[in-house]
């Protein structure tokens, strides 16, 4: 994994089975939410401060949003506080989805999570 790399959804949903990477979505909490990557951390683009991110150890950064272009923005504003990441996710959490990938949601008639 190179630094500042967009990455396909199978490739992370593969790094995260493997407890590879450590997923940060920059969406806003009302977004993560809704409609979330299971494992993912949340860290909102509009607070967002990349010294305050964990430790991943062994693990690397990929960040993940909506359509990727937040996740892009994290991820140079990581490189310029000198964090190191391995790349974001090309297309988001919509792109996620169209790989047919699972998320988890909130069902609209119950109110109650549900994965999917």
């Amino acid at each position: 994994m190179a630094s500042l790399e967009n990455l396909a959804p199978p490739d992370v949903a593969r790094w995260m089975a493997e407890r590879a990477i450590l997923l940060i979505d920059v969406r806003e909490p009302d977004e993560y939410a809704a409609e979330r990557i299971h494992g993912a951390l949340l860290f909102p683009l509009s607070t967002f401060d990349p010294k305050a991110l964990p430790d991943p150890g062994e693990r690397k950064i990929v960040f993940q949003c909506g359509s990727g272009m937040r996740s892009a923005k994290a991820m140079a504003m990581a490189a310029d506080a000198g964090v190191p990441t391995a790349g974001h996710l090309a297309g988001g959490i919509k792109a996620w989805k169209a790989a047919g990938l699972p998320v988890i949601a909130i069902d609209p008639g119950t109110g109650k999570l549900r994965e999917g």
